[in-house]
């Protein structure tokens, strides 16, 4: 067969195979969802990325009639489970409950597997939680400023902990030093639950967690909160001043949580997905459970997740930089 007719099969036959797989793609958003929904958590259980996944697992699984199942898959600062989601089939069934650590983690590592703007789609931003700083109860800094005094006094000596190298906390962290010269011991940990557990035991001195997983022992009073990182405080400690107001001035920085999918996956389907959890996340039930987790519910469009994720991976960009933090994937 001449060379010009196999190419020519060749193109017809690829084409044929796309039109298929288009075909097959359409009918499959039609009837979607028609079996269960992976909901993946690159933490470990109990920290704010688990808690906020199973709110909104729970409500879209009343909502889409099918169960959404939330699975923690921890490690390397959040960045193996956006990897096995990235690398998933575009079907709409494995979905990742991602966070502003990704977008700081495109600075951080070297040279990810995955490229977090190119391999996911968003579908939206459930809710917005300050960081806030808290320290164990022996240390006896009573505000920022005499926590300043006390790091400055023993440089590298009081210890903070993070969700991990290259996260959210630890660029806060990073941040923190940057604004207040000081020097600080930093520890890394694979999620909030771990890292509670001995701030509670004093292994660490303070961190700088998102309101959620510490709020109930600042509210029982074993741990002291002493500022929140946002530019505003927090309706859930609105008793807590801001890292502005003690002394930091221009300190903003907060955590995201929203939901992606691998890229690929139907228009139709991932319309069905944000319009589907936009309603979730608006209702009246919805909102005051994330405001009693200390969360501020969001509920935006993809193209505006979309924006979000693109001006964080360049603001943080430049406090990468600055902290001088690297690391190999």
């Amino acid at each position: 067969m001449a060379p010009s007719i196999k190419s020519a099969l060749s193109w017809k036959a690829l084409s044929l195979g796309i039109l298929g797989a288009t075909v097959a793609l359409s009918v499959q958003a039609q009837d979607y969802p028609s079996r269960p929904i992976n909901l993946i958590v690159p933490f470990p259980t109990g920290g704010t990325t688990d808690v906020l996944a199973r709110a909104l697992g729970q409500e879209m699984t009343k909502s889409l009639g099918q169960s959404v199942i939330v699975e923690s898959k921890p490690g390397a600062g959040a960045t193996l489970g956006a990897d096995y989601v990235a690398k998933a089939r575009p079907d709409g069934y494995t979905l990742l409950m991602g966070a502003v650590h990704h977008t700081i983690a495109s600075s951080v590592y070297k040279k990810l597997p995955y490229d977090f703007q190119r391999d996911l789609v968003p579908i939206t931003t459930v809710a917005l939680v300050p960081n806030v700083l808290v320290v164990n109860t022996g240390i006896p800094a009573k505000n920022v400023q005499e926590l300043i005094a006390l790091a400055k006094a023993s440089p590298g000596k009081l210890a903070f902990g993070s969700n991990g190298t290259g996260t959210g906390q630890h660029l806060i962290g990073a941040q923190f030093e940057s604004m207040s010269g000081t020097k600080l011991l930093h520890v890394p940990y694979k999620g909030s639950g771990p890292l509670t557990t001995d701030l509670l035991g004093g292994q660490i001195a303070m961190s700088f967690d998102t309101v959620t997983p510490v709020l109930p022992f600042i509210k029982s009073g074993k741990l002291r909160p002493l500022a929140v990182t946002t530019i505003q405080r927090s309706s859930a400690l609105p008793d807590v001043p801001t890292m502005d107001e003690s002394g930091l001035k221009g300190f903003d920085m907060g955590t995201w949580f929203g939901v992606l999918a691998p890229a690929g996956t139907p228009p139709e389907i991932v319309a069905k997905l944000s319009q589907a959890m936009v309603k979730i996340i608006h209702a009246p039930e919805f909102r005051k459970k994330m405001a009693d987790l200390g969360a501020e519910a969001i509920g935006d469009t993809p193209d505006q997740m979309k924006a979000l994720i693109k001006n964080d991976t360049e603001r943080f960009a430049k406090v990468v930089k600055e902290a001088n933090v690297s690391l190999d994937f």
